[in-house]
């Protein structure tokens, strides 16, 4: 069995959420990395629309698109 190597930031994370003890306190958590991950996001679109990479007619272009893999029953 291969040893699990974490990187620096992924120790912090694991320290901290060991501290968490409640199903209020990990949903508190779960909020704040939702948040987090919903500010990268904009900054990144709000960069890609700045550089011309992504405008309104390209958001018209995907609207209604479909991206899942499909899986076959």
């Amino acid at each position: 069995m291969e040893a699990i190597t974490f990187t620096p930031a992924q120790v912090q994370v694991l320290n901290l959420v060991s501290r968490i003890r409640t199903t209020v306190g990990l949903e508190k958590l779960r909020k704040q990395l939702a948040a987090f991950y919903a500010q990268q996001i904009d900054e990144e679109m709000d960069a890609l629309w700045e550089s011309g990479q992504f405008d309104e007619k390209r958001m018209q272009e995907l609207r209604g698109s479909h991206f899942r893999t499909p899986y076959n029953k």
